[in-house]
């Protein structure tokens, strides 16, 4: 039992900070929209929504990061492995974007099909690609940090962040 743990303890720290940082990104993302769309009617996500999304697009992260060609260039200069993963991040982003947009009219048509051209012909095409934008922008921070982290170390990079943790003196 005490190796299940350990493995579910793993996994969870391994999860943990691509999960909070969409958490703090899609909402920064869902406060912008509601801005946008102030006065306009429309329901804004929540942060129930915004927290399962957070959790879907962390999940991808570590499955995306599973697989062989993630790190498709490990002997080139970062930047090229941080625009791949930005670009692999930013498909599922996209997709998890869309698919959102899209349930929301799937629960006002009939069927799919119907739900899907509602969304053509309705959708605020500029505003959807200005929250791709900023997605793909923070989706691009994330990646830098990530690499960063993994060439020089996680404890290196969070000592050359924040500095050296001194002991609390009493």
């Amino acid at each position: 039992m005490n190796a299940v743990m350990i493995k579910v303890k793993h996994e969870f720290m391994k999860v943990l900070p691509p999960t909070v940082f969409f958490f703090v990104i899609l909402h920064i993302v869902a406060l912008i929209r509601s801005l946008m769309i102030k006065g306009s009617g429309l329901d804004l996500p929540v942060s129930a929504s915004v927290l399962i999304a957070s959790l879907i697009l962390g999940k991808s992260v570590l499955v995306a990061d599973m697989l062989p060609f993630i790190n498709r260039f490990p002997n080139k200069p970062l930047i090229w492995n941080v625009i791949w993963k930005t670009l692999m991040y930013a498909l599922v982003a996209l997709t998890v974007h869309y698919l959102e947009r899209l349930y929301d009219f799937w629960k006002e048509a009939p069927n799919l099909m119907d739900a899907n051209s509602l969304l053509w012909a309705s959708m605020n095409w500029p505003r959807f690609w200005a929250v791709q934008i900023l997605l793909v922008t923070l989706i691009f921070m994330y990646c830098v940090i990530a690499e960063l982290a993994r060439v020089i170390g996680k404890d290196r990079l969070k000592v050359m962040f924040v500095g050296p943790l001194q002991p609390m003196q009493r």
